[in-house]
């Protein structure tokens, strides 16, 4: 387990009046944030210094950016929506709905102290993916014009909690993934520990699922994986993919197509053609595999077919069933707020699959972490075109995927 972990109690309930005033009330929380942030970075260079001459960090400066730590967490917490009461600001241990719970001082190697700002670098491409917009970013204070899954989760959530007075739980757990790298991220900048952060969305402590069905119509399958991938066809691999890209787009077209006679029949049926649905099915299922190879995620070669069982990186998807004319109808509009949140973790899925590509190109393996962020990127990827093309009338639903 890593020395910095995000828990959360069950969340849920939201008060209307003070998600409507949420960034107004939190003024006074950011104004104190800035102040407490200059504090740190005037004895981040001490910390530095001590941890590098092979000391264990002082209690009391341990506890001064623990403090700290947590105290961001909670009122990026509050801020994107993750969180209901109004957060203390002292950054107590416990008593707050989304903690942090961080080990105890311990020694540091001497050179990853040395390099850390340099070793974090790709931590920190990552996390502007995953925590970024909020008040802080790996544990300084940062305004970005980045569009991050934690910012699009706060924004969907402030709609969604202004309508329903609940918070989903599927974005919470997207954003709690988002949450936990930036305090990891923080925690490792600020010699809190020499852990690097850890994107593995299987690492997130979720809050229960409160769908009436958890299940899913459409799940990602990713075999058992040794990591190892070939460097000639990493170095080459968007060249290899080019004959797949022009494929997926031709098939694109009469996808396209195709799910506009869906739509009709759905509406007036209340279900899909199966023979439209397999070919759809089998679109869908193509893509994600396009997609697994050209982002690492797999190292074969993928046919051109879609055929299931066919990739080590797989869709399943339900049979059919019934869905309502109500929601086929307003699918365009229903279906917007997945595609921006899709954007995003796509986003962070591209930013995890730049960063595997070089580290497989030197080392021949792409790191666990990386590839998991991928699946789950594919996992509610798949989930949004499923919905899209009427194969299936499930929502789709962001928790982080454990693959």
């Amino acid at each position: 387990m890593h020395p910095i972990t995000v828990t959360a109690d069950e969340l849920g309930q939201r008060s209307r009046l003070t998600v409507f005033f949420r960034l107004l009330l939190a003024v006074p929380h950011i104004l104190w944030a800035i102040l407490w942030t200059i504090a740190v970075m005037t004895l981040a260079l001490p910390a530095w210094i001590i941890t590098l001459g092979g000391r264990t960090l002082p209690d009391p400066l341990h506890g001064f950016f623990a403090a700290y730590t947590r105290y961001l967490t909670h009122l990026n917490a509050y801020l994107s929506l993750l969180a209901n009461p109004y957060p203390p600001f002292t950054g107590p241990v416990a008593g707050y709905p989304v903690d942090v719970v961080i080990a105890a001082p311990a020694p540091q190697n001497r050179w990853k102290t040395g390099f850390r700002l340099i070793l974090a670098i790709p931590a920190i491409m990552l996390g502007t993916t995953l925590a970024s917009g909020g008040i802080s970013i790996g544990g300084a204070t940062s305004y970005t014009s980045s569009v991050s899954v934690l910012a699009i989760v706060g924004f969907l959530g402030w709609w969604a909690s202004l309508l329903t007075a609940r918070m989903p739980s599927g974005m919470e757990n997207a954003g709690l993934l988002g949450l936990q790298y930036g305090a990891q991220l923080g925690g490792y900048l600020l010699f809190l520990t020499d852990r690097y952060p850890d994107a593995d969305p299987a690492g997130v402590v979720q809050v229960a699922d409160r769908r009436a069905d958890p299940t899913d119509d459409v799940t990602v399958v990713a075999a058992d994986d040794d990591l190892r991938r070939s460097r000639l066809t990493v170095f080459f691999r968007l060249l290899l993919a080019l004959p797949h890209l022009i494929w997926i787009m031709l098939w694109g077209v009469l996808a396209a197509l195709t799910a506009i006679v869906m739509w009709l029949v759905a509406l007036v049926r209340t279900r899909p053609p199966e023979p439209l649905r397999r070919f759809l099915a089998a679109y869908v299922r193509y893509s994600t595999h396009v997609q697994a190879y050209l982002l690492l995620a797999a190292n074969p070669f993928p046919g051109f077919t879609g055929t299931p069982g066919s990739y080590p990186v797989d869709v399943q998807i339900a049979p059919t069933r019934p869905q309502r004319r109500l929601t086929v109808l307003g699918r365009i509009i229903l279906v917007f707020p997945a595609v921006l949140l899709a954007g995003a973790i796509t986003g962070a899925a591209y930013t995890a699959a730049l960063l595997g590509w070089w580290v497989a190109l030197f080392t021949g393996r792409l790191p666990r972490q990386l590839r998991a962020l991928v699946v789950w990127a594919l996992h509610y990827s798949a989930q949004l075109y499923a919905y899209i093309y009427i194969i299936t009338g499930r929502y789709p639903y962001s928790a982080p995927f454990r693959s």
